[in-house]
């Protein structure tokens, strides 16, 4: 399990409640949660990180934690040969980036590190080089904060720091719950070398280790991120925020262009169903439906149609969740799954479903082959169809789930596709 990369620790991820219900549905897997460096720990940016061969340490972090587990995973009874990559959030965007690494070698002692991936609302982030000028402007602002601005080795001073006054530091720019919201001040940056080019890029040019995956979504991915801007009242606003925040290399006409594909009217924004209500402020809607797509939900499209054009022959499946449908605010938010599947919390129809049909998946590499095991009950009602064949995905209700075709929303869908060079943050 791979986590969130801005914030977390792998013991906030328990697996006892997952592994407990493959155990219950004969199909037992060992569990390992991988800690890395996150923040400004694992993935600071500027020319100085590039030039010192330092950028991407929380990529390299999780890159080891695998071949631990293929040294070490015998020992406790687990299947080297057998490893499924699983996270969410940006732990989701590293499972990609995973398979990105080094132009798609995963290799490790001769052999492959993972067979297969699942990725809970995230894909790929078209992102600038490590040494681009806004990540400059994150390095050169640390290196102010910390006081090591008049040193003639900036980085050393930095490794030199007390751990405290390095955290403070790197901890000073702009997180990830701020007004500045997704557009992350640290992330994975193609740095030539690890990852040699932005994820849109290596899944252009078929850079990546193919393998099976499932993908998919909260259907209100962007509220959680549209809390903090209430000064964005207005069409004119938006575009400025998306082109000074999170944009700096479109001009404000692409962003006109983008803006204007979604609608101001109440009824079309997110969390989606809910007609006029959840209007936190003027824009709210609007702005969260923007994120949401830009960052998951419709990038996730983006994915899998670049994945089924290079390898045809490679299945995958992707679903969009809809359990949280009517929740005051927020609807099904970004993170809602940890506690819906991944804690089970609320064991219903849906955290049922998606256990029987991931442990389906870990075992034989297809969440609808139920072989293997000792438990037919693992066994769900529903086919899910692989995305490819008709584009369909597996949409979870509460108590529910039902198909859903993935062509919602087109015209945002069709100009996020066109311009993808343009969205790099």
């Amino acid at each position: 399990m791979l986590h969130v990369g801005q914030l977390g620790w792998s013991w906030m991820y328990d697996g006892n409640s997952i592994v407990g219900s493959s155990i219950d549905l004969g199909k037992p897997y060992i569990f390992v949660a991988i800690n890395y460096r996150v923040g400004g720990f694992g993935f600071m940016p500027g020319k100085e990180v590039l030039a010192d061969g330092s950028s991407n340490l929380g990529l390299l972090d999780q890159r080891m934690g695998l071949e631990w587990v293929a040294d070490n995973i015998a020992a406790f009874g687990g299947d080297p040969d057998k490893v499924t990559i699983w996270g969410e959030s940006a732990g989701a965007i590293s499972v990609f980036d995973q398979m990105a690494l080094y132009d798609g070698d995963h290799t490790y002692k001769g052999k492959p590190l993972f067979r297969a991936g699942i990725m809970n609302s995230g894909s790929i982030v078209p992102a600038d080089p490590v040494d681009c000028p806004k990540g400059q402007a994150i390095y050169d602002a640390v290196v102010k904060k910390a006081g090591c601005g008049s040193s003639s080795d900036t980085l050393n001073c930095l490794r030199d720091l007390p751990y405290a006054t390095f955290l403070n530091a790197a901890n000073s720019v702009p997180g990830i719950l701020s007004y500045n919201s997704v557009a992350l001040s640290y992330l994975p940056r193609p740095d030539g070398k690890v990852m040699t080019k932005s994820p849109d890029v290596s899944l252009s040019s078929n850079k990546y280790a193919a393998v099976p995956f499932i993908v998919g979504d909260q259907e209100d991915e962007g509220t959680l991120f549209s809390l903090f801007q209430t000064n964005i009242t207005s069409s004119a606003k938006l575009v400025s925020y998306l082109n000074d925040i999170f944009f700096q290399g479109a001009s404000k006409k692409d962003m006109e262009g983008l803006v204007n594909t979604y609608s101001p009217i109440l009824t079309q924004g997110s969390p989606f169903g809910t007609g006029i209500l959840n209007e936190v402020y003027p824009g709210f809607k609007r702005l969260a439906a923007i994120l949401g797509d830009l960052v998951f939900t419709l990038t996730r499209r983006a994915f899998l149609e670049g994945t089924a054009a290079n390898n045809p022959s490679v299945p995958s499946w992707s679903y969009l969740a809809s359990y949280n449908y009517g929740f005051p605010i927020l609807g099904t938010f970004h993170g809602s799954d940890l506690l819906q599947v991944f804690y089970g919390i609320l064991p219903n129809d849906a955290s049922k479903r998606i256990h029987s049909y991931y442990a389906n998946f870990v075992y034989n590499m297809d969440p609808n082959d139920f072989s293997g095991g000792t438990n037919a009950k693992s066994k769900v009602s529903a086919n899910w169809p692989q995305w490819s064949k008709n584009r369909q995905l597996v949409q979870f209700f509460a108590n529910s789930a039902g198909y859903l075709k993935d062509d919602f929303r087109s015209n945002q869908y069709n100009w996020i596709k066109k311009n993808i060079a343009k969205l790099y943050i």
